[in-house]
This record gives C-alpha cells, structure tokens and sequence, in this order.
C-alpha cells in the first residue's frame, strides 16, 4: 500500500484554501483527509484546517486493526460530524468567520475495503482494471437539477450556480453524511480530491494519467494539467494504491 498527495494554489487565487491529511497506520491501513473551504478573507482556510486536523486526529486515536466496517462506518461519520460541531461554533465566536465551511472528503482504506465519507463536492474515485468509477456524490444545486432531469450534462457545467454547495462542514449546526463501501480488487486506486482538479480532468483524463503510473508522477501530472488548463481554484489530489 502506498499513499501520496499533492496540493496547488492555481494560477489565479491569492491562497490555497484546500487542505488535506494522510498517513499510513499500519503496513495495510491508510487514512486520508481533503477538505476544500469556503468562506471570505481567510476564514474558508480556517474551516478547512480545523475541519481537517479534527477528522484525521478523531481517525487517528479511534482506529483499532480489528474494527468491523460497520464500527468503521460509525468512526468516520463521527469525525466528520465533530469537525462540523468544532467549525460551526468558530463561525459563531468571530463575525469574521460567518458563513464559513468546508468540504470533507475522509477515506480510510484497510483489507481492500475503502470506506469513504463525504460531505459537499469534493469526489472520491476507484480506478481499477475495468476503469474508473466515481464513488461520491457531489453536493451541489447543479448535481440536484441534474438528478431531476431539469438540466443535462453539459447545462451543470456551464450553469450560473455550478460551484453552489448545498452541504458543507461548519454551516449549520447538524450535518448530514455520505457514507460508501467499495470492495477494492487488486491494483486498485483510490483518488480523492477537490473540483480544483475535477473542474478540468474528465474521468477518461484521470485514468489515463494514474492507473498503472507512479503515484507520485501521477498527482503531479493531474495538477500540472489543471493548472495548463486555466488553473482558476486550488488543486488537491490524494492517491492511495490498495
């Protein structure tokens, strides 16, 4: 198993908002946090720090080598949902920070088993031998139109209202999560990342860069290709082999 991750400001923003955490913890255990924030002046890297040290730390001291998936499951839901307790009260304390959130996209991959949670637009993906295949839900007003057959494909990125999210980290007071399971077969990837990189790599893209690459070689390529491609918001990329 091998880890890897890489983050960018763009070409066009005066700070890097995107925040991510990974480590290994044990020889066949690996947690890996991202989180995209929001919010004027700096109060969008604020939501992200928090939101991000609060899930990997929860992850960190929580794991056990024996946990069932179902424990699991508990474990991540509850750090995502803590880190939206901690940032929403900091938004509360500081007229500054009003409004502020983030995105949370949290993997812990063990046994290939990759157990994902997400909250906002920030994706997880599994590439594997039969191609690449996204695992999250985007949580975005575009994403809601689109599922109701009120715009097509090509509408949700060009609409006024693409990058409105409709749950995020911090926001409100309680949170809903995503939660998935995804068996991994070997040689498997797991991404996850921001829409820094989304916003400008198809899924085909994406897969022809990473699967059967060096990881390392990888990130990189995916961010150099969004930044050549506009490079308008920051740009995070996590990789883990299974």
């Amino acid at each position: 198993m091998f880890v890897v991750g890489k983050t960018d400001i763009g070409k066009q923003r005066n700070e890097n908002q995107d925040r991510f955490r990974v480590a290994m913890l044990d020889d066949n255990t690996c947690i890996a946090v991202v989180c995209d924030g929001m919010g004027g002046a700096a109060a969008g890297s604020v939501a992200s720090e928090m939101a991000s040290n609060v899930v990997y730390d929860r992850l960190n001291l929580s794991y056990r080598p024996d946990m069932e998936p179902r424990s699991i499951k508990a474990m991540l839901t509850s750090a995502l949902t803590a880190a939206n307790t901690v940032v929403h009260q900091k938004s509360l304390d500081n007229e500054e920070n009003e409004g502020m959130g983030t995105t949370c996209v949290a993997v812990l991959v063990h046994n290939n088993l990759a157990c994902i949670a997400s909250v906002g637009d920030s994706r997880a993906y599994v590439l594997n031998d039969s191609g690449i295949s996204q695992i999250t839900n985007d949580h975005t007003i575009v994403e809601y139109l689109h599922s109701k057959g009120i715009i097509n494909e090509h509408e949700m990125k060009v609409h006024k209202m693409k990058n409105v999210i409709t749950r995020a980290i911090g926001v409100e007071g309680t949170l809903e999560v995503d939660y998935f399971e995804v068996d991994l077969r070997p040689d498997s990837v797991v991404l996850i990342c921001t829409d820094g990189l989304t916003n400008y790599c198809s899924d085909e893209l994406i897969y022809s860069i990473v699967y059967k690459r060096p990881l390392e070689q990888a990130a990189g390529e995916l961010i150099d290709y969004a930044n050549n491609s506009g490079g308008k918001d920051n740009i995070t990329a996590v990789l883990i082999s299974a």
